[in-house]
């Protein structure tokens, strides 16, 4: 089962002002904030990168197999505003994206 494009349509409307975005990846969709990735959408369920300012929220899998994320549940994913704070502070605790190596140019 993958993340239906309604979704994603959703998650970026609850969390607008913010110039969240979300990326296709392996099937499924990661979420980018501040040019960090701060989560993954997998099967219609929002999980964010663990850091502390997701204490407390359940974890589980993204995938079978994969590192434990945090789990947004439905009550979170109506409150816009703690929505957006839990984004912009997690983003905050994330670090920067490293530049891609070039690779050597084709002769």
């Amino acid at each position: 089962m993958s993340t239906s494009p309604e979704t994603i349509a959703y998650l970026l409307e609850q969390l607008e002002p913010l110039e969240a975005s979300a990326k296709p990846m392996f099937g499924e969709y990661c979420l980018y904030f501040d040019d960090k990735v701060v989560g993954f959408v997998c099967d219609d369920t929002m999980l964010f990168s663990p850091t502390t300012a997701s204490d407390g929220l359940p974890e589980a899998e993204a995938y079978p197999g994969s590192k434990m994320y945090r789990v947004v549940d439905a009550d979170l994913l109506e409150d816009s505003q703690r929505l957006r704070d839990l984004v912009t502070a997690t983003a905050a605790l994330r670090p920067a994206r490293k530049p891609r190596a070039k690779r050597p140019a084709k002769s």
